[in-house]
């Protein structure tokens, strides 16, 4: 039990990882305008155009493929 639990966490912090170096690679070399800030004040949150909405149909087949694989069961060393 204790292994699937790390096994998740570690998935975890490396989705987590993932992500925020997506978000880093894609920021805008420009930096924060004015506008941008205002737009946070406003709403905030900032809107950009250039988001790609998620496939939903390929995250749902490749969870499915995640789930579908067969895990070897760990050797107990006693």
């Amino acid at each position: 039990m204790t292994g699937y639990l790390l096994m998740a966490s570690a998935v975890l912090v490396a989705v987590a990882g993932w992500r925020v170096r997506h978000r880093l690679r894609h920021q805008t070399r420009s930096g924060v305008t004015d506008e941008i800030v205002h737009q946070i004040e406003t709403l905030g949150r900032v809107d950009t155009e250039d988001v790609e909405p998620m496939d939903l149909e390929r995250v749902r087949a490749e969870e499915d493929e995640f789930w579908a694989q067969t895990w070897d069961e760990p050797e107990e060393n006693w």
